[in-house]
């Protein structure tokens, strides 16, 4: 079922629930926007992503849900498609699905992971945003080539599951109607909240060219600039070219009309520089297309938003981080022109598959990155005002345990006007 109720008052809570024969629903909760012209006094977002259904309880989602937020952002990786774990020893539960090939795996997938009360309790308690990232379909998937390339079997199996996560999720149904059929959908949008903030959702899977040097068959795994020539190719682009030229035409607008106050980027994964220790860097975030996200990088620095901050997920590690312009530390030596903030949350159960030795380590060497840790799965709760944005990272205690207590790990602001998050 996809409803779109129109015509209703703005800045509203609302109530609703569906009836079928004798079949009742539980009653959910959403809201609408506030008016364009309006600046309400706090919107409050749940941030968070990746919910491997082995790693752990949603004990995250039950703490998210008595937050009362008016958004939730899912940033991808609703599901995994994983195959029932050889080895139950050290999980949480286990399932007893097969690797999804058709329809009705994917569609057991989300009835799998929707089944789960936690995240019953999530959704029903605010509106979400959703977007997607490579296990709704295949690990490190792009556009049209799973992990052997582009094959007719892969493509099938991709229109299934993106069709699955329609049928599953939030979504208008202009996302299918307007590209005619599952074969593409359109999942990058905007949301207004009123002259307080704008949120674009961003799609990093649809359109982006396979990762840099990664062999047909293999992994993608980190690689060396220095012999990985593709990796600064200028021709390739983690968003599609078409994505690119929207994200920045809507920054632009946001920049002009200096509203609303706070611009959030909401995508994947880490959009922060991030070298290793090694010299190697990551092919599958934003640090595999370092010419597309200096794109974007000089795009919000020729005409910068009143405020700029990135959101993402992926890399199960949370990372609080200082978005600095193209060469800054180059150009301008020991000070680094800050002028946007990151938050990238960790999972909602998914291990991290690293040690906070080697975090701490990468740490070192990235000064732009404030916090780093990779030993917890939880979730972002940002209190966003006209004059302060607050991000708290809420940590669960004990992922193998569905009645743990959660705590904050750490607490960051930034200030209207003065990009950078400070310790709160």
């Amino acid at each position: 079922m996809h409803v779109e109720v129109r015509g209703l008052p703005s800045g509203r809570w609302f109530f609703y629930r569906f009836m079928h024969g004798n079949a009742v629903s539980a009653t959910g909760r959403t809201r609408t926007a506030p008016a364009a012209h309006e600046l309400p006094g706090r919107l409050r977002v749940v941030y968070a992503s990746c919910q491997r259904w082995e790693h752990g309880f949603y004990t995250a989602w039950r703490h998210a849900a008595a937050q009362s937020p008016d958004l939730v952002l899912f940033l991808g990786d609703y599901m995994y498609e994983y195959a029932r774990p050889a080895r139950p020893e050290g999980l949480a539960r286990v399932h007893e699905l097969r690797l999804p090939h058709t329809l009705a795996d994917f569609r057991d997938r989300y009835a799998l992971h929707k089944s789960d009360p936690d995240l019953q309790r999530a959704h029903a308690v605010a509106p979400w945003l959703v977007t997607w990232d490579d296990h709704e379909v295949q690990n490190d998937y792009t556009a049209n080539q799973g992990k052997d390339g582009t094959t007719a079997n892969f493509l099938l199996m991709r229109s299934a599951a993106w069709q699955a996560f329609y049928e599953h999720m939030p979504l208008r149904a202009s996302t299918l109607a307007a590209q005619g059929g599952f074969h593409s959908l359109k999942i990058y949008r905007r949301l207004q909240w009123g002259q307080l903030a704008r949120l674009h959702l961003l799609d990093a899977r649809q359109s982006r060219d396979r990762q840099a040097c990664r062999p047909p068959g293999g992994a993608a795994n980190p690689v060396q600039a220095t012999e990985c020539k593709e990796l600064l190719d200028p021709a390739r682009s983690f968003l599609g070219w078409d994505q690119e030229r929207w994200l920045e035409q809507g920054l632009l607008a946001d920049a002009r009309a200096r509203s609303p106050r706070w611009s959030v980027i909401a995508q994947q994964t880490l959009f922060t520089p991030r070298i290793y220790p090694s010299g190697s860097q990551s092919s599958e975030t934003w640090d595999g297309y370092p010419p597309a996200r200096d794109r974007l990088l000089r795009a919000i620095d020729a005409h910068p938003p009143r405020n700029s901050v990135f959101l993402g997920g992926d890399i199960h590690q949370n990372f609080v981080c200082n978005v600095e312009a193209v060469n800054a530390r180059e150009r301008d030596g020991k000070r680094p022109r800050v002028i946007a903030s990151e938050f990238c949350g960790t999972s909602i159960s998914s291990r991290s598959g690293t040690t906070q030795d080697k975090v701490d380590a990468i740490r070192h060497i990235n000064p732009q990155v404030l916090l780093a840790r990779c030993d917890e799965r939880g979730y972002g709760l940002c209190d966003i005002t006209p004059t302060r944005w607050s991000t708290r990272l809420q940590a669960v205690v004990d992922p193998l345990n569905a009645d743990s207590a959660v705590r904050e790990l750490a607490h960051f602001v930034v200030e209207d006007g003065r990009p950078g998050p400070q310790p709160g």
